[in-house]
């Protein structure tokens, strides 16, 4: 699949925005840093809506997808980020009360894992049709959520060890998860092939005398990128030694040395993004659709 930077852009920001609200809403963020991660939050999420809306060919006419939501998650995932801002915004009015903090983390979690479901559901493309895809949306969310809210926890508090911890742990658990995820894409047999997809099977073996079209086309630009392996294995070893590897030594360094927390966590913040931006690029550069039977 085409991987483009619209999407890829508006899962990044999108995930770091709603997991900082899910870790907002657990009551680990000292106070004098609710309202500054709140305003991070919002802006991280609102973006990378925004960034979404580029994908469409009539962006002025997103607002019409939270219509069906009975039928779409696209429309789910609407729906559920509206909820979350509207709760994050009743939670800063009255001051930060358990309850809606609460919500808000519930409803923040369920907006991620719609975002995800919309890729997860698709039966057309094997590597994203798993209930692993959520589970990396999601831990990957609240991993890259933890960190945002350290890291400007840092700059008026001093750090708890047991927040770096569970950050921690959810980075090696989000980011184990992913190579699971991966381990199983690549041993992955395809269900469909020239044979299921003509229904001629039966017949003996299927293949193509010529292709489709003699030129490019918009089904081969979107449905068939091609990534080589070399870069493929590249790009992952990237995003797990920037999405883990070194934000969990900036979460180290930022509980033995306070003096310089903000610095090295910041720098764990950018790392991971970079990391993430690395792993959705990935995500959709390696997806196949089952249309590409028509053409290979």
């Amino acid at each position: 699949m085409h991987p483009a930077l619209s999407v890829i852009l508006f899962s990044t920001l999108s995930g770091l925005g709603f997991g900082a609200f899910a870790w907002l809403g657990t009551g680990r963020v000292p106070d004098v840093a609710l309202l500054p991660t709140a305003l991070i939050a919002f802006a991280l999420s609102v973006g990378g809506l925004t960034a979404s809306t580029f994908h469409l060919g009539h962006p002025e006419r997103a607002w019409r997808a939270l219509s069906q939501w009975r039928s779409s998650w696209l429309s789910r995932e609407g729906v559920a980020a509206v909820v979350t801002l509207a709760l994050a915004a009743m939670w800063w009015l009255f001051d930060y009360p358990q309850a809606l903090g609460v919500a808000m983390s519930v409803m923040a979690f369920l907006t991620v894992f719609t975002t995800a479901m919309i890729y997860a559901q698709m039966r057309s493309v094997r590597t994203w049709n798993t209930p692993l895809t959520p589970a990396v949306y999601l831990l990957l969310s609240l991993a890259g959520g933890g960190v945002v809210c350290l890291c400007i926890a840092s700059f008026n508090s001093k750090i708890v060890a047991a927040d770096a911890v569970a950050a921690g742990l959810l980075l090696l658990l989000a980011w184990g998860t992913k190579a699971i995820w991966w381990r199983r894409a690549d041993g992955d047999i395809e269900l469909s092939t020239p044979a299921t997809a003509t229904g001629l099977g039966q017949e003996g073996q299927v293949r193509l005398l010529e292709s489709p079209h003699s030129g490019g086309n918009y089904l081969l630009s979107e449905m068939g990128f091609r990534i080589g392996r070399r870069h493929q294995r590249a790009l992952r070893r990237i995003a797990l030694v920037a999405g883990a590897a070194i934000p969990m030594l900036m979460l180290v360094i930022a509980v033995e040395f306070e003096l310089i927390a903000s610095a090295v966590l910041g720098l764990a913040l950018l790392s991971h993004a970079v990391g993430i931006l690395a792993e959705r690029w990935l995500f959709f550069a390696e997806a196949r659709h089952a249309v590409m039977n028509y053409y290979q």
